[in-house]
This record gives structure tokens, sequence and C-alpha cells, in this order.
């Protein structure tokens, strides 16, 4: 299968990991634009890059731009970006330029805060950035935004922009505690093309990879921040997650 291009036919496209999968009903489909968004330091950058390595797996051209790291040569191209000396329309031409030149069929853009951040009085950033989203798409390409919300726990939390609109699917990471631990969950809370899982997962990165657990049905709550235990729960604890 081709992870990262799929077919005409929409085949799914695995993530690499498989409990991910499962909540995206078979993985994400190709040439779509998929947010990941949610608190900073949940793992949207870490669930980004094991995209992109599926993708290398696959034989793709992947392009992964980021505000701190440096560019590198291979099949991966990190491009480094300083949002204080480009403007939005010199940014979407690097972006054009990697797709149309390196033939780059996955772009992971981590993150748009530090982006808008940098521009904060720049007027047509929003419609130029979703003219840019757009113009992936039409090119085939798999793009992955990542974004981090406004605020570390509960349902307050803020994106710094609606991007969601344009997504074909929105996942979402947050933290929640839980017996004086900090935890991280993950569901997809919107998925156009197909079905998803409605549930509710834990995260967890250790040495051995990703694993989600199974859903956590025993509460509710979760994006509160602060969950209680249902009166249908058949434990006192989160169930350990299923190691891959």
């Amino acid at each position: 299968m081709n992870i990262a291009g799929g077919n005409a036919k929409g085949e799914r496209s695995k993530t690499g990991v498989s409990g991910l999968d499962e909540v995206l009903n078979g993985g994400f489909i190709p040439h779509r634009l998929y947010l990941l968004d949610g608190n900073p330091g949940a793992g949207k950058t870490t669930l980004s890059l094991q995209y992109l390595l599926e993708g290398v797996k696959a034989g793709e051209k992947c392009l992964y731009i980021t505000l701190s790291e440096t560019k590198e040569a291979g099949q991966v191209r990190v491009q480094q970006v300083d949002p204080a000396e480009l403007s939005p329309g010199e940014f979407a031409c690097l972006v054009r330029a990697s797709v149309e030149q390196d033939k780059a069929r996955v772009v992971v853009i981590d993150s748009l805060n530090g982006y808008m951040y940098a521009m904060p009085e720049e007027k047509y950033l929003t419609a130029q950035l979703h003219e840019l989203l757009t113009y992936l798409g039409r090119q085939g390409v798999t793009t992955l935004l990542v974004v981090a919300q406004h605020g570390m726990v509960g349902t307050n939390m803020l994106s710094p922009v609606d991007t969601s609109y344009l997504a074909d699917s929105v996942v979402l990471l947050c933290y929640f505690e839980y017996a004086g631990k900090v935890k991280k969950a993950i569901s997809v809370v919107k998925k156009r093309s197909g079905a998803h899982e409605q549930s509710i997962r834990e995260l967890q990165f250790d040495g051995k990879g990703i694993h989600l657990s199974e859903p956590l049905t025993q509460f509710r709550g979760i994006l509160t921040g602060v969950p209680v235990e249902s009166k249908s729960a058949e434990n006192d604890a989160i169930r350990e997650p299923r190691k891959l």
C-alpha cells in the first residue's frame, strides 16, 4: 500500500500506531488536511513525525516545516522557518516550491502558533493560510497542521485561528488529572470522510513507542480536565495502555 499517497479509492494510510488507526477507522485518507489540535506538549509533534516516518517507509518525499529545527538532506526535508523574516506570501512560496520542485507528498506544518504570533498585525494572514491549505489539497498532498491551544486544562482552551472547517479530520489532544497525576487523552472530534471512533483514549509515550489505551468508558468529564468515575465503571483505575 502507498501509505502517504494512497489511491483514487480513498485507501487509508496507516499512522504506524495501531490504536490510533482504530480511532481513525483505519487511518488517514491521503490527500486531505488533518488538524492536530491541543495542549502544548501533549504529543502533537510526536504523532506528526510518526506519520512522516510511515511516509518515508513507503518511499514518499516529505516536508517538515518547523520553527526551531535545521535543514537536513534526505527523503524528509526539514525546513527551518524564521517567521520574523518571512511574509505570509513568502511562506506560501516556500511550501509551494517544495511541493512542485521536490515533489513532496506529505507536508507537516509545526506549528502554526509561532508563525502567527510573529505577525500579529498581518491583515490577510488567515486568508492566505486558507489559500495555501486549499492549494495543497488540490495538489494531492497530505497535510498535517499542528496547532497549540491557549490554556492547559479544561474546556476553555482556544485555538489561535479556526482552520477546522478546512480539515477533513480534527484530532484533539489534551491533559487531564487523575489520582494526582497529569495524563494525556486523545480523541477524533471530526472526520468528514467516513466514520470514526467517538471515544476518548489515554495516550502514552515511552521507550517502546506510542500507546493508546482502550476507550475510557469508566469516566466522564475527561475534557474538563478533572474527570469523575462513571456509575457504569467496571473498575477504579484507568486501564493500562495496550502495548504495541
